[in-house]
């Protein structure tokens, strides 16, 4: 016999047992309700603000169960950590649970309160997630005295670590290895070192290592993968770039009769033409573009941060060249990854830029949690303006207009 959950996935409950499942009054187990109350709230427009109430009110012992058990369905755990839903009392346990996945936790840093702060730097696993405790450093409600604990536990984890376990993978390395050496990486010839100083070259050669050796998974299972950019090709090319064929290369011209033979004087050979960025990436293997992400130029991390292989396109958020002008552009591009726009609030240096911030909301290709997350941030003008952006999500719009009346009144009673 089918279980109410799937019966409601397959749209098979009757109207009135659909109501009666709104208002968790269905006679299954708590866990159960809770699961289908989760996805009315999600997938159901008719029954979902009911599901959502019905939610907020829910028996805090079965809700605290759910929360803490593993076993506990991916999509009811997002619900219960999703700032827009979280009851306080259950964030103890969603923060141990080993089945809330660190990402989430990141999301749910990135905007926490004062007393959700409080509450993760009290937990056991958190201190172990430098995901979660890079993205708590740039919390704007952050006391001085937490971002001390923060930094000491961010040190922690940044000592070496020791060799990994066997059979954590063909790629397991160990990290006491006596100094970086520059690494070589097929598909690329080695840069002059005139066209940087040593330390740049040392710092860029780190970051490249650490890089391979954290992805050598990803790389691998992308083998070959050639370049190919999110958008497409044709919007890439500049008025520069645009195909220019060498005068010996040229058609000729279609003419009525045969041409008489001219006779010209020997010229010296012409030299091949040089390739243009575009070209030079696309004869890259995957390793190949990954370094010139972190050690190219700007104009090459610009057309990389557009690849359609995600470890390529995150690698050009790690260059140590990398500018805040740079990044700023990313934000509000909306022909990048999702990852890209994921990955970019999870770097202190950039959520201190409030354009990266501004940006990142206004992108429609943002993420609806992202971008439902870092609104708090924005100034009241910015607030309006977005408010009335109809290129993005109304659910964004919707909040944003609400935020903006709020401060304005704020404001006015001052």
């Amino acid at each position: 016999m089918a279980r109410p959950i799937d019966l409601i996935r397959a749209s098979k409950l009757p109207s009135n047992m659909m109501q009666f499942a709104a208002r968790g009054a269905l006679q299954v187990p708590a866990g159960e309700n809770i699961e289908i109350l989760v996805y009315l709230a999600n997938h159901n427009p008719v029954f979902g603000q009911v599901a959502r109430m019905t939610l907020a009110g829910w028996d805090e012992k079965s809700s605290l169960s759910a929360a803490a058990d593993p076993q506990t369905p991916r999509e009811v755990l997002d619900y219960f950590i999703s700032p827009d839903n979280l009851r306080p009392p259950l964030l103890p346990a969603l923060l141990e649970n080993p089945s809330v996945p660190e990402v989430q936790l990141v999301k749910f840093a990135i905007g926490a309160s004062r007393e959700s702060i409080a509450v993760m730097l009290k937990s056991k696993r958190v201190h172990t997630l430098r995901g979660v405790l890079d993205t708590l450093r740039s919390n704007p409600f952050l006391k001085n005295e937490e971002a001390e604990e923060l930094k000491k536990l961010w040190a922690a984890l940044q000592s070496p670590a020791p060799a990994k376990a066997p059979g954590a993978g063909k790629e397991a390395v160990t990290e006491n290895v006596p100094g970086p050496e520059p690494s070589k990486v097929p598909g690329v010839a080695p840069e002059s070192a005139a066209t940087s100083g040593k330390a740049d070259e040392w710092g860029e050669d780190e970051a490249l290592d650490a890089y391979l050796k954290e992805h050598a998974h990803d790389i691998a299972a992308e083998g070959d993968k050639p370049f190919k950019a999110i958008g497409g090709i044709v919007d890439l090319l500049g008025e520069d770039d645009d195909a220019v064929v060498d005068e010996a290369e040229a058609p000729a011209p279609a003419a009525p009769v045969a041409p008489r033979p001219v006779v010209r004087p020997k010229l010296p050979p012409v030299p091949a033409r040089r390739e243009n960025t575009l070209q030079k990436i696309s004869h890259l293997d995957v390793k190949g573009r990954i370094q010139l992400a972190l050690k190219g130029n700007k104009e090459e991390r610009s057309l990389l941060i557009r690849d359609g292989t995600k470890v390529v396109a995150l690698a050009v958020l790690e260059a140590p060249k990398l500018s805040d002008g740079e990044v700023e552009k990313f934000a509000s591009q909306k022909n990048v990854l999702e990852s890209v726009l994921r990955q970019i609030p999870l770097k202190r240096r950039f959520m201190k830029n409030y354009k990266v911030v501004r940006n990142l909301v206004a992108n429609p290709r943002t993420p609806l949690d992202l971008g439902l997350g870092l609104m708090k941030h924005l100034l009241t003008a910015d607030l309006k303006n977005i408010s009335a952006n109809k290129d993005i999500s109304e659910t964004i719009r919707n909040l944003a207009l609400k935020m903006y009346k709020q401060k304005e009144e704020q404001t006015n009673r001052r």
